[in-house]
């Protein structure tokens, strides 16, 4: 992170609770997170600590009770539903554990699904995404005749398509076998550099966290 990058993610004193079999889970105590433009994190914590709700949460995917999250100058909090989606469209990268690609679309129409939507579809970077994700070959097949690594490819190449301001990634390696987990994230790790853009991943792999810029641990309700 150098200084004076710009913040792309502040989360402040955000706070959570669920109500599960009568009685008030807390699963966030007052979380405060920062992300500058171009920095890489890894976010880990035990089972049950919180990190997907987090992630849904800064995504607009959830609520939180309190506090305040900021996607550059947009606060995410403060957003209707419909300006929430529209985050997601314009300025987010979503990456999940299981994928999450469109069945019914063959590789190419799921890469620039999110661009095209975004209306910031661009030719050459697309291009560039194919040819850096090794997708040249697949372009035509559908999400069931790839394997667990490609289909994570594509839905990295979505993700990154748009060209985001900041790449949610929760457990993407977590079906993935070592050797081709190493490799998914080695291809995160450079796309994200050539974009510029933000990326918070969760991962328990202490290894795969280490690859990143920076790691944070979610404890007891806070980030540490």
């Amino acid at each position: 992170m150098a200084t004076g990058d710009p913040t792309v993610l502040s989360v402040r004193d955000l706070t959570k609770t669920y109500r599960s079999a009568g009685e008030n889970v807390i699963v966030l105590r007052g979380v405060n997170l920062e992300i500058t433009a171009g920095e890489r994190v890894a976010l880990s914590g035990e089972s049950g600590s919180g990190k997907s709700t987090l992630l849904h949460l800064i995504a607009g995917l959830d609520h939180g009770d309190s506090g305040e999250i900021r996607l550059a100058d947009a606060a995410v909090s403060d957003l209707t539903d419909a300006g929430r989606a529209a985050l997601r469209r314009d300025r987010l990268g979503l990456v999940f554990q299981q994928y999450n690609l469109i069945p019914s679309l063959n590789v190419l129409d799921n890469l620039v699904f999110q661009s095209r939507i975004a209306g910031r579809h661009d030719a050459a970077w697309h291009g560039e995404l194919v040819e850096r994700l090794g997708l040249g070959g697949l372009l035509k097949r559908y999400p069931e005749q790839l394997s667990g690594g490609q289909q994570q490819r594509v839905a990295i190449g979505r993700a990154l398509a748009a060209r985001p301001l900041l790449l949610l990634a929760d457990e993407p390696t977590g079906n993935l076998d070592e050797a081709t987990a190493d490799d998914v994230l080695a291809l995160a790790r450079d796309l994200v550099e050539r974009t510029g853009c933000a990326f918070l991943m969760v991962t328990h792999s202490t290894r795969l966290a280490a690859t990143l810029d920076r790691q944070i641990k979610l404890h007891g309700g806070l980030v540490t």
